[in-house]
């Protein structure tokens, strides 16, 4: 079994005031042991909401992130196609996933995007998929959850190509500098930050972090993947988002209850959540 974090440890929020992991993969095999004390536990740290990602892997994933959000009041869910699967894309796929985008608390199309660090599909195919996507969102009228690993230029033409701003949506654990955060800005999409920015070497990542509208940060933990210092190289989760949205708070000079009430704000209104 994981190494199950202890609550007493982590930052403490106000009665009252609550985050919201914007992205996480809670239908994932790291979970399979303990799914629900995994849950339960980001509820008790103060995790209000979480949205699980559908892309994860095989189609089944999807299914599986719909199923989760069904069964809990707390948990929303995306649908997509990674770019790391983008050659398996195929039109009956994104038929599927349309499908999908349209089944109650489904408020993401994605992750979709550009990974040319792993390029663990064909470039030209991870563009495909990318647009085909952004189509899809469209006819769903859904925002989008982009992942971008070294494509940010490629990944703002296609986004002004496709017209996509009018859909609007989060790029999910942004790992870009300044200049990067400035051109999705001013196309109107929300930056999120994970973990990375507790990490020694992201000094780049943290301008980033600095320099966005309080109105259009959101955070994640990208679970269980990036934990957060202290966690770092131990499975994440949920309840950790808390050690994330500490440091950003101190780096933006806010206390600890306004960063969560903003960044829970932000993230009701980038996924349009039914939430107060």
């Amino acid at each position: 079994m994981p190494r199950v974090p202890s609550l007493d440890q982590l930052p403490r929020l106000s009665d009252g005031v609550t985050v919201i992991d914007s992205h996480c993969h809670l239908d994932v095999d790291a979970f399979a042991d303990d799914r629900e004390a995994v849950i339960a536990r980001a509820l008790r740290a103060g995790v209000g909401a979480m949205i699980t990602i559908g892309a994860s892997g095989p189609m089944q994933c999807n299914h599986e992130a719909v199923a989760l959000a069904a069964q809990h009041a707390e948990i929303f869910a995306t649908v997509g196609v990674h770019p790391h699967d983008a050659s398996r894309a195929t039109a009956d796929t994104l038929a599927e996933i349309e499908e999908l985008a349209r089944r109650p608390k489904v408020v993401a199309v994605g992750e979709t995007g550009l990974d040319f660090y792993y390029d663990n599909s064909p470039r030209s195919a991870q563009e495909a998929s990318f647009r085909r996507h952004i189509d899809v969102a469209r006819r769903a009228g859904l925002p989008l959850s982009i992942h971008l690993r070294d494509a940010y230029e490629l990944a703002v033409q296609i986004l002004r190509d496709e017209g996509a701003a009018g859909l609007g949506g989060v790029i999910h654990c942004f790992s870009g500098g300044a200049r990067e955060a400035r051109w999705f800005l001013d196309l109107g999409f929300y930056l999120s930050f994970s973990g990375i920015v507790t990490f020694k070497a992201a000094d780049d990542v943290r301008a980033a972090a600095r320099l966005a509208p309080a109105d259009r940060v959101l955070i994640e933990t990208d679970a269980p993947f990036l934990a957060p210092v202290p966690h770092r190289g131990r499975r994440n989760e949920p309840a950790l988002v808390l050690h994330t949205a500490r440091a950003l708070a101190d780096l933006r000079g806010e206390s600890l209850d306004d960063f969560a009430r903003r960044t829970r704000a932000n993230t009701i209104a980038a996924f349009r959540l039914p939430l107060a």
